[in-house]
């Protein structure tokens, strides 16, 4: 039984949802998101609450059911309050500055790594290693932050590199002489 599935998407005020066959289109105050769902889904809108019904007790209608309610849930939290993942650059001498839409990071490379922020995706600074990434889409900004993550990971012996602000990265003992 899908516990994820069973459980109503709640419909704060001042959100929008419409389901156009087996679109969905949620509005809301920071913007819309579309996304078109699985045609074996029954959504529906009752009393505030969109919920999710599945055909058939199958394993691949099961799996279906809980990711079609997460998927309307996170589209529901971004259009109303936002997501946004925070990333710290630690090593000597990196740092990273905004200039328009750009986000240009110094990593200790020849030259400065230039990154364009995406529709629909802001970065922002909060000084020169704390780098925040916002935006009404869960995917696209956890796919961002991973792009710039990827630019430099964090390495185990001395922990220089870009690294989520809630991550723990696993130091290791380095030669001893």
């Amino acid at each position: 039984m899908s516990r994820v599935g069973n459980a109503p998407v709640v419909i704060p005020e001042g959100v929008d949802i419409q389901i156009d066959d087996q679109i969905v289109t949620v509005k809301g105050p920071k913007g819309t998101l579309t996304r078109e769902m699985h045609p074996d889904m029954q959504l529906s809108i009752e009393d505030g609450e969109l919920k999710v019904e599945r055909p058939s007790e199958g394993k691949f209608h099961k799996s279906l059911h809980g990711m079609t309610r997460a998927l309307i849930a996170n589209m529901v939290t971004g259009v109303s309050q936002g997501f946004e993942k925070v990333l710290e650059i630690s090593g000597v001498g990196w740092r990273a500055e905004k200039k328009g839409k750009k986000l240009i990071m110094n990593l200790g490379y020849s030259h400065p790594v230039e990154m364009e922020d995406p529709e629909g995706i802001e970065t922002a600074m909060d000084g020169q290693t704390k780098v925040i990434v916002r935006g009404i889409s869960k995917e696209a900004v956890g796919a961002y932050a991973a792009n710039i993550r990827a630019k430099r990971p964090p390495e185990p012996y001395k922990g220089h590199g870009i690294k989520y602000a809630d991550e723990h990265i696993r130091r290791k003992v380095g030669k001893t002489g």
